[in-house]
């Protein structure tokens, strides 16, 4: 996977997660199509998706810059 694919991947994860979690939009949504019993657990679940995709976004940052670095010796 190139660094850009990457870091957009991460970075995608992390606006979805964080809508999710910071938002009422999940809640809303499940309780419209009756899924809302879902809900008991589901915050640890998008609490760990937004940390995992933050991780991938720094990691994705860090190599992108690693490798910049290395074409500039």
């Amino acid at each position: 996977m190139t660094d850009r694919n990457l870091l957009g991947w991460g970075i995608a994860g992390t606006l979805i997660a964080a809508i999710c979690c910071f938002t009422p939009t999940l809640v809303v949504l499940l309780g419209a199509i009756g899924l809302s019993a879902w809900l008991a657990g589901l915050d640890s679940v998008l609490m760990a998706a937004l940390v995992g995709c933050a991780a991938l976004t720094v990691y994705a940052l860090m190599r992108k810059s690693r490798a910049a670095a290395e074409r500039a010796e």
